[in-house]
């Protein structure tokens, strides 16, 4: 088990980095820390205001930081960046080894640059670091996001964030940012995987040297069972969410598993030995249907108003969008 373990560390340790358009390194996988030991209150599966798992994330990050990740994926929204924090102080860890990601959510958006900018100190605080690696705006909230994407260019300018980004931009979104003169960023985090791949949204960001981050991209484990899925698997002798991580790092899109349990972290992590045959890749590329695209489509115009006042009028709400 020794072995195992230390040439998993290994694996995640030597994982491929991919150069960002403004220069910076970024690790192909990280750990998502959404729902680790907290359900956000507005979160679709929330029994009540800052419902637990039952697990303790300031622990489930040590191990995750002892398996060997090392990007780790955190945000306002998820309610649990202090116990990250407290995670990566006890971890021992050099900050200099971390790569850390935040995001800024729509009820912060809504109030404003300098509200972000506030946001932004409190999560400093809360991770325990002078700066971070990325920091991204996490909806594109009508009519507030531009604001919110200049005060992130400041604080980038300040030397206090290395990356900047987004999270949940349509084609339409970014277009905007484009118009009103913003520099270009540096990731769009998305959901992407063979049951929701967006493949001409993907296209256009990667072309416009946006690099992508893939959120479920495991599906939260609703279609390992998928007779595809379990086929491709058994072939490679691999897992279906090894199968799963590995398209979406071979489409140079990074990947980012979560699991409170380490032995899914590891086994996650497992993706970078392994190639998947040109024919695979197409017929996993080929497993999004149309009614994906327009559940899709419902959550975004959804999540862009999400914990702001315009849930109530749904004011500048884009009903045309690119949705694959």
């Amino acid at each position: 088990f020794g072995a195992v373990f230390s040439s998993m560390v290994d694996m995640v340790f030597s994982a491929p980095t991919l150069t960002l358009n403004d220069g910076m390194l970024h690790p192909m996988i990280g750990f998502g820390t959404y729902k680790v030991g907290v359900i956000p209150a507005s979160a679709s599966a929330a029994a009540g205001v800052g419902s637990t798992t039952g697990n303790d994330a300031k622990d489930v990050i040590k191990q995750a930081l002892q398996v060997g990740y090392r990007f780790l994926d955190c945000a306002q929204f998820y309610a649990n960046e202090k116990e990250v924090g407290e995670g990566i102080k006890e971890s021992g860890i050099p900050r200099g080894e971390l790569f850390l990601a935040s995001k800024v959510w729509g009820d912060v958006i809504y109030e404003g640059g300098e509200a972000v900018k506030k946001q932004f100190e409190q999560t400093l605080q809360d991770l325990q670091t002078s700066y971070l690696d990325l920091y991204l705006v996490h909806w594109p909230v009508p009519g507030k996001h531009v604001e919110a994407y200049k005060a992130l260019e400041e604080l980038k300018t300040a030397g206090k964030v290395k990356s900047i980004g987004l999270s949940n931009y349509t084609v339409e979104d970014y277009e905007e940012l484009k118009a009103a003169g913003c520099t270009p960023a540096a990731i769009n985090q998305i959901e992407v995987n063979p049951f929701l791949y967006r493949k001409k949204t993907i296209d256009y960001f990667q072309k416009e040297g946006v690099a992508i981050q893939a959120y479920r991209a495991l599906r939260q484990g609703k279609e390992l069972g998928n007779p595809k899925i379990v086929e491709i698997a058994a072939k490679y002798n691999k897992t279906g969410s090894q199968v799963l991580g590995r398209w979406c790092v071979q489409k140079q899109i990074i990947y980012i598993p979560k699991s409170e349990k380490v032995e899914r972290m590891k086994e996650n992590a497992a993706v970078f030995d392994f190639e998947l045959s040109a024919e695979d890749m197409a017929i996993l590329d080929s497993l999004t249907t149309t009614a994906a695209l327009e559940d899709f489509k419902a959550l975004y115009q959804k999540c862009v108003i999400r914990d702001t006042p315009l849930e109530q009028t749904k004011e500048g709400v884009k009903q045309t969008i690119t949705i694959d």
